[in-house]
């Protein structure tokens, strides 16, 4: 039987960073009542997995209190589900007794390799579209979910790029990975905008393509403008083409947990819930007309 209390992932999320420790845990150790008042108004956090995988410490100790009040997701990076190295199992090991541990509603990672000849570029490295890179993705997605005993979700990219040697779009080979893979998707709306300036496609056409039944989670997050192309910085607030963007994901796929994610000069929490509740409108919106 689970220790914690056990409620299903609706709703706005946000990524949990260490900077907004104090302001997620201010009630903790106050009365059951007090806690439940003053908590901040997050449906879920999502957690970077890469950054809890030691066996104890003070962020283990701290995401243990997170997860006394609230849900959460695992998003990691370090899987390398695209590389020809053999899958990391001592790394797979450590995710499995933090999953055990923490018990969450589920577990990401990337459309993408971060590791070659055993040396970790700690960055998502793309790949072409061919048969394959689909293979090869989905063999690895298989033995992972066999290994942590339950289905994963994989995130799209964010690209700069095409590959001359494509076989086939970015959206026709995430719905052949899903279903060759068995797994299911974590749908990054900003990387699909990023990745549509940037390659000159259409986003609608990808988002109309996307296996709404495989859809799981939605991510937000903000872009920066480089002249000639965006970069995917997760450093600002969402922008005002992926929140338009969004609302057509929703309209497609339906209510979908979405997380308000952002990496780089994190700001005050305050923002983060700010953000969060656009998305929440977005989601109650698309409920109220149902």
């Amino acid at each position: 039987m689970s220790r914690f209390t056990e409620a299903p992932i609706g709703g706005a999320g946000i990524g949990l960073r260490t900077k907004h420790y104090q302001d997620v845990l201010s009630g903790q150790g106050a009365q059951l009542q007090e806690v439940i008042e003053n908590r901040p108004p997050v449906a879920w956090f999502e957690v970077l997995t890469d950054n809890y995988l030691g066996t104890g410490g003070l962020p283990r100790h701290h995401l243990h209190q997170v997860r006394e009040n609230y849900p959460l997701t695992f998003h990691g990076v370090g899987m390398s589900l695209g590389s020809t190295d053999p899958l990391d199992y001592g790394y797979l090991t450590r995710l499995k007794a933090l999953i055990e541990d923490f018990e969450p509603a589920w577990v990401s990672d990337h459309l993408a390799w971060v590791s070659v000849g055993g040396r970790y570029l700690h960055d998502l490295i793309p790949f072409p579209y061919t048969r394959e890179a689909l293979d090869l993705f989905a063999q690895r997605i298989i033995e992972v979910q066999e290994f942590l005993g339950r289905r994963i979700l994989v995130e799209n990219p964010s690209t700069y790029l095409s590959f001359t040697n494509c076989e086939m779009s970015e959206w026709a080979f995430v719905k052949a990975l899903v279903e060759q893979a068995d797994c299911e998707l974590l749908i990054d709306v900003n990387n699909i905008y990023v990745s549509a300036v940037n390659n000159g496609f259409d986003p609608l056409e990808y988002v109309r393509a996307i296996p709404a039944e495989r859809v799981r989670e939605i991510h937000l997050a903000g872009y920066e403008e480089m002249g000639q192309y965006l970069f995917d910085t997760h450093g600002y607030r969402v922008r005002p083409p992926v929140w338009e963007l969004y609302r057509f994901v929703l309209d497609q796929l339906g209510p979908t947990p979405t997380l308000i994610e952002w990496d780089n000069d994190i700001p005050d929490f305050s923002v983060l819930l700010e953000e969060a509740a656009k998305a929440q409108a977005e989601i109650d919106r698309l409920e109220a007309a149902a």
